[in-house]
């Protein structure tokens, strides 16, 4: 039987965090899957997974052998992908996957195609006041080009029915999956649901990855998909 939830984890130097949340995940009430990509990691996070493997008999972990980007991992997992739905979820803790029901549901109960986890609508900390504006910033832009209504287009918690994000040409490696899958499925005259969910920022200092130089290349991404026509189309 297939499962309800393909959940992909790309992970890049994710050691001190890659169990805690992976219990997290396998701890969420629905039939799941667990694909690790280990995106070329320099420390220990392969070897952590491999250590759950006898908890979690449906984890499974691809590596690469360079570390390619999160688009890149995310392509990797979603080619294994056998659930009726997919989310992608961070390898660190700022997301908790408690919220994959409320997030998944409108999927499985066949009412949407698209739902996103939006830490605007749910309550708890901000990221700081750089991240968050940036955030907000990349929404706005969002909005203006494509005329939706979204409050976070960023955010990590972006769930599809499998066969929807299967037939998106995806092409961005980096952080610029994101942007680059919002405005394709936008472009594809698909509804994108928003639902609250929980949020925990963590900081640089903590490993957060991101800067504001992928925050100008989301922009750029959604500026070139919306009227370059570059790979626009669902096949």
């Amino acid at each position: 039987m297939e499962p309800d939830l393909s959940v992909i984890v790309p992970a890049y130097n994710e050691e001190e965090t890659i169990a805690e949340i992976l219990r997290r995940v396998w701890d969420a009430p629905l039939r799941k899957e667990i694909i690790v990509v280990d995106d070329g990691s320099e420390d220990d996070t392969a070897a952590a997974v491999e250590k759950l493997r006898d908890e979690m008999p449906r984890l499974f972990l691809v590596r690469h052998n360079t570390n390619r980007g999160k688009g890149a991992a995310v392509r990797t997992g979603l080619a294994m992908a056998k659930g009726r739905a997919v989310i992608v979820q961070d390898a660190d803790l700022e997301y908790d996957p408690a919220d994959y029901l409320d997030v998944v549901r409108p999927i499985l109960a066949g009412d949407a195609d698209v739902v996103y986890g939006s830490r605007i609508l749910g309550s708890g900390p901000r990221s700081s006041v750089a991240f968050y504006l940036g955030g907000r910033l990349v929404t706005f832009v969002t909005n203006v080009l494509y005329g939706s209504s979204l409050t976070d287009e960023p955010t990590c918690y972006k769930a599809f029915r499998r066969e929807v994000l299967q037939r998106l040409d995806l092409r961005e490696d980096r952080f610029g999956f994101c942007p680059e899958v919002t405005a394709k499925i936008l472009l594809s005259k698909r509804t994108i649901r928003e639902v609250p969910i929980t949020y925990k920022p963590r900081d640089r200092a903590h490993g957060k990855k991101i800067t504001w130089k992928d925050g100008l290349r989301a922009i750029w991404v959604l500026a070139r998909q919306r009227f370059g026509n570059t790979g626009a189309k669902v096949c």
